[in-house]
């Protein structure tokens, strides 16, 4: 079967929450032993040298950016940085579910973005999926008014930088590698970590962090990558309901992984996010159906 390039947007979205999930856990552990900017900017490290390994097995890296699109890799870049800062913070200063629930946010705040900046058509199911699936997320993260403090205002600053960032990455013209455009990402997210760890005291490596700082930093990879890539194909208003994939890694995760087990509600909603995923995907395969 052909993808269209809404489905290739979906895969590529449920591929990068994948990624940042499994790589989000990685780090979980890694800095029960490491300070967090350490941790970022060793992992940093091992990421760049990943990529440039494996752009240099996919033949000569292309690292030329367009003159006309330097402008908005240097924006797209900036607003990752300013992404990730705000949201480390706020995560390792708040109960991970009410982070969670801030950067709920982001398909409405992203999705609402691509209708004011790029004209974008949403028409009312989606819009209703969005919400649908956004009260899903309310119901597994559950979060409790004591957790909302200043930190929650940090975090908000995270779904700006993230809605900034998709945005002007779907301005990008297909002259950008997007290889590329990921790899300044893994540069400047490592400059920037290395620079905030020298306020923190270093503490050595054992076996274990390292370990998990390399896996971490193949999952970020892939983070990096299909995060691009699902900005450049698709509609943002049907792409973005599959960011909410991310809270079912999440789910299996934290069972799994930190013997965390979902309570009804949990459970109920993520039935609910699956649903509104499934929904955007059937009115795709409608509206094909129709078109052709």
């Amino acid at each position: 079967m052909t993808l269209t390039p809404n489905l290739r947007g979906a895969t590529y979205m449920m591929a990068s929450m994948a990624a940042f999930s499994l790589s989000d856990a990685c780090v979980k552990f890694v800095v029960e032993d490491l300070p967090l900017f350490q941790m970022v900017f060793l992992r940093g490290i091992s990421t760049t040298l990943l990529m440039l390994g494996i752009m240099r097995g996919m033949g000569v890296p292309d690292f030329r950016i367009p003159r006309g699109d330097l402008g908005r890799v240097t924006l797209r870049t900036v607003a990752e940085v300013g992404a990730m800062v705000p949201f480390l913070i706020a995560l390792t200063n708040m109960p991970f579910a009410n982070v969670v629930a801030i950067m709920a946010a982001l398909p409405l705040v992203v999705t609402l973005a691509g209708a004011v900046f790029l004209g974008e058509q949403v028409g009312w199911r989606r819009w209703g999926a969005i919400l649908v699936g956004f009260f899903g997320v309310i119901l597994i993260v559950q979060p409790g008014g004591d957790g909302f403090t200043g930190y929650a205002l940090v975090a908000l600053l995270a779904v700006v930088g993230i809605t900034i960032r998709d945005i002007v990455t779907r301005r990008l013209s297909t002259a950008v590698p997007s290889m590329t455009v990921a790899l300044l990402t893994a540069v400047s997210v490592c400059l920037f970590g290395g620079v905030l760890s020298l306020a923190e005291p270093w503490q050595p490596l054992n076996i274990s962090s390292t370990i998990l700082m390399l896996t971490a930093s193949v999952f970020i990879i892939g983070g990096y990558v299909f995060s691009v890539l699902v900005m450049r194909v698709g509609e943002i208003g049907f792409v973005a309901p599959f960011r909410y994939t991310s809270l079912i890694w999440a789910l299996g995760l934290g069972y799994l992984v930190f013997g965390e087990w979902p309570n009804t509600l949990a459970l109920i909603g993520s039935l609910i996010v699956v649903s509104t995923g499934v929904f955007t995907l059937y009115r795709e395969r409608v509206v094909i159906h129709r078109s052709g």
